[in-house]
C-alpha cells in the first residue's frame, strides 16, 4: 500500500497519511490478519524518542506511525516535507469502532484506571447496536515489570483474539509493552492510543474542534491539569525547537 511508504520527520519517520488511508490500512491489516501495531508520535513523544534510542527502535519498527500534533505538522512544512493531517488516537479510534461495528471486527480495550476501560466499553455499546468489544482490563502499577501479570494479560487477550487491541497506558509504557507482547497474544492489530480511553468513557471531555484544528488542544489539556502538565508543555515540549534547527541542518547537508 502507497500510504504505508514513511518520510522523514526529525529524529524518526511518519507515514503521510489522511483518516480515511489510515482507516483503510488497518481495515486491510485486520483483513489479511497481518500482526501489525500503530502508534501516533506527538511534541512530547519526539523528546522522548531522542533520549531513548529503544523508544526510536519501536517506532522506527512500528507498521504506521501517524502524527499526532499541530506542531509537528508545521515543522514538516517548514522542513518541506508537508504531513498531510493530524490524527490523533482520541480521533481514530472511535472511527475505527465505527468501522469495527459495521465490518464485525471485534475489540479489546486495555488500560486506563480501575473500571475506566469497562465504563467505556459500556458507553460505547449504547452508542454503537452493533459493537463487539470481547473484553477490558486495567492491569495493575507496574505490570510492566511482573511477568505473572504479563503472561496472565497475554493469556486473557488471547483467549478473545480480538482483530483490535486498544492500549491505553501512555507513552513509552504503551509502545513498550506492545512491541514486547505483540508477537506472544492473539490480536491482530494493537493500537497505541494514550489517554484515549478516558474519552470514550466519557469522564475527560475533548478540547472544542476548532481549538483542536488551531493546533491548541494541549492549552485546553493544560487548564484541566495544569500542575501535571506544566513540566511537559512549558518545559520539556518547548525544546523540541532545538530538533528543529538539528534536523534541519541534517536536511540541508544531505
Amino acid at each position: 500500500m502507497e500510504c504505508l511508504q514513511k518520510q522523514p520527520l526529525l529524529n524518526t519517520s511518519v507515514n503521510n497519511v489522511s483518516m480515511n488511508a489510515t482507516i483503510q490500512a488497518i481495515d486491510t491489516f485486520i483483513q489479511q490478519k497481518k500482526k501489525s501495531y500503530i502508534v501516533a508520535i506527538n511534541a512530547d513523544v519526539v523528546m522522548k524518542i531522542e533520549k531513548d534510542t529503544y523508544l526510536k527502535e519501536i517506532t522506527d519498527q512500528a507498521d504506521m506511525v501517524l502524527v499526532d500534533g499541530k506542531p509537528l505538522i508545521w515543522i514538516s512544512k517548514i522542513h518541506k516535507r508537508p504531513v498531510k493531517a493530524k490524527i490523533s488516537g482520541s480521533d481514530l479510534v472511535p472511527q475505527l469502532c465505527e468501522k469495527a461495528a459495521k465490518s464485525g471486527y471485534t475489540i479489546f480495550i486495555i488500560g486506563g484506571k480501575d473500571g475506566i476501560a469497562e465504563q467505556a466499553k459500556l458507553r460505547l455499546e449504547k452508542q454503537m447496536q452493533d459493537i463487539r468489544i470481547v473484553g477490558t482490563y486495567a492491569p495493575p502499577l507496574g505490570f510492566e515489570k511482573d511477568q505473572q501479570e504479563l503472561d496472565k494479560i497475554n493469556r486473557m487477550i488471547s483467549d478473545v483474539h480480538p482483530d483490535l487491541l486498544i492500549a491505553c497506558f501512555g507513552c513509552p509504557k504503551q509502545e513498550k509493552w506492545i512491541y514486547e507482547n505483540y508477537q506472544k497474544y492473539d490480536a491482530t492489530v494493537s493500537v497505541c492510543a494514550g489517554a484515549t480511553v478516558d474519552f470514550l468513557a466519557g469522564n475527560v471531555k475533548r478540547a472544542p474542534k476548532w481549538m483542536s484544528d488551531h493546533g491548541l488542544e494541549w492549552f485546553y489539556r493544560f487548564l484541566q491539569e495544569p500542575k501535571r502538565m506544566f513540566k511537559r508543555y512549558f518545559v520539556d515540549d518547548v525544546k523540541i525547537l532545538g530538533l528543529v534547527m538539528k534536523y534541519g541542518r541534517n536536511k540541508r547537508n544531505e
